[in-house]
């Protein structure tokens, strides 16, 4: 199964800078391999992560989700690159997608910085719970602040 995970910073905050951006998601794919799963690509925007990965069939997405966004913020928070305590926002989507669109959806996901500079992750994600035809309450979704 191949799951493209969309998840945000607790307070959809911009605390995912540069300097360490690249270091994160290099201890994200770990934490995605030591659960025999396999990174497909990985983008860390400021207030959100998009994560698209081949996941292992014994592993549920909730448990790998749970790994992950437990295991970042642990070291996030170890490495003190953030001044208050870092965490992830409750919740992720994970959309499902065919082995004929790794390519496509790599793409997408590490084309994250120019994709972000035409929609929010508002509209982003919306889209995608309606390509995916999601019923949803807006309530139950993430937090949105329209000003960031």
């Amino acid at each position: 199964m191949y799951i493209q995970y969309i998840f945000s910073v607790k307070g959809r905050e911009n605390l995912i800078k540069n300097h360490f951006k690249d270091e994160l998601e290099k201890i994200m794919c770990g934490i995605i391999s030591n659960h025999n799963c396999k990174t497909y690509a990985i983008y860390c925007n400021p207030d959100h992560a998009h994560v698209f990965v081949g996941m292992n069939p014994t592993l549920s997405p909730a448990k790998l989700m749970e790994q992950l966004k437990s295991g970042s913020s642990k070291w996030l928070n170890d490495k003190k690159y953030i001044p208050s305590k870092f965490s992830w926002q409750d919740g992720y989507g994970a959309f499902t997608y065919s082995k004929s669109h790794i390519d496509q959806v790599v793409k997408y996901v590490l084309n994250q910085k120019e994709h972000h500079k035409k929609q929010t992750f508002k509209d982003e994600y919306l889209s995608f719970l309606k390509k995916f035809e999601v019923d949803y309450n807006l309530k139950y979704l993430f937090e949105w602040y329209d000003n960031v």
